[in-house]
């Protein structure tokens, strides 16, 4: 099993940036497919980004191009660097973990088995 926190939520302004860090122990991390996913109130569960574990990412369109999830086997962790961020971005952000995970399922929720406590992002025009 793998445990996972995450780190780096806050309120910015729109256009801002913030990066989440999500930092994985237990199992070997680097055998793990590894996604953050957001939740906004009264909104379905959305994979943002995931990468697998040679580094191959995907991307929600509503993200792509200002988001960029990368991860450092080296250090455990997996991050989500968020840039011209918009209203519509606030939300809970959770990392998630699982080994089997295929690329083309990378942004399907119910892939992920292991899941962070989350952290807040806030967003305002």
């Amino acid at each position: 099993q793998v445990q996972l926190v995450e780190s780096g939520g806050g309120s910015v302004q729109s256009g801002g940036s913030l990066r989440l860090s999500c930092a994985a122990s237990g199992d070997p991390y680097r055998t793990y497919c590894m996604a953050w996913v957001r939740q906004a109130p009264g909104k379905e569960r959305e994979v943002v980004a995931g990468i697998d574990t040679s580094g191959s990412t995907k991307y929600a369109d509503s993200v792509k191009g200002r988001f960029t999830i990368s991860r450092d086997n080296a250090k455990n962790t997996v991050y989500l660097q968020m840039n011209n961020l918009k209203p519509e971005d606030t939300a809970m952000y959770y990392c998630a973990a699982d080994r089997m995970v295929f690329k083309w399922n990378l942004l399907r929720p119910d892939e992920y088995n292991y899941w962070g406590q989350g952290t807040q992002v806030t967003v305002s025009s």
